[in-house]
């Protein structure tokens, strides 16, 4: 694909309050545009880089003997509650409520969700 019919256009600078060198370049090259503080979208030159590596990690991973897998955002409180960061974490914990009143976490790590995930699934005779 030509680089004229790509969603994203070319930058001749970088906007004034970007300080991080990798973030102009990416800005500049049309790979990602900032929506706010820390949060960026991938224009589809910035998502096919992102493709790529994400499929040489898969393959580096399969030959070694790994298996990948998808962990859910949310949590439910009761994971995190059972492993004691309920109540150390602070605000930077997003906590809300489903819709039958049940407490949930935005996750942050995915510590608790994959010990819960072991807890349940490893079966060993020793």
């Amino acid at each position: 694909m030509r680089m004229s019919q790509l969603f994203g256009q070319t930058l001749r600078e970088a906007p004034a309050d970007v300080e991080v060198t990798s973030h102009k370049l990416l800005l500049r090259a049309g790979c990602i545009r900032q929506l706010g503080t820390g949060i960026f979208s991938y224009l589809p030159l910035g998502w096919r880089v992102v493709e790529k590596i994400s499929a040489i990690i898969r393959e580096e991973m399969r030959r070694i003997g790994g298996q990948e897998m998808l962990m859910p955002v949310v949590n439910t409180a009761e994971i995190w509650k059972d492993s004691g960061r309920w109540d150390v974490i602070g605000p930077e914990l997003t906590r809300f409520k489903d819709r039958q009143d049940r407490d949930m976490v935005l996750a942050m790590t995915h510590e608790e969700a994959v010990s819960d995930l072991v807890r349940q699934e490893i079966r060993s005779y020793r």
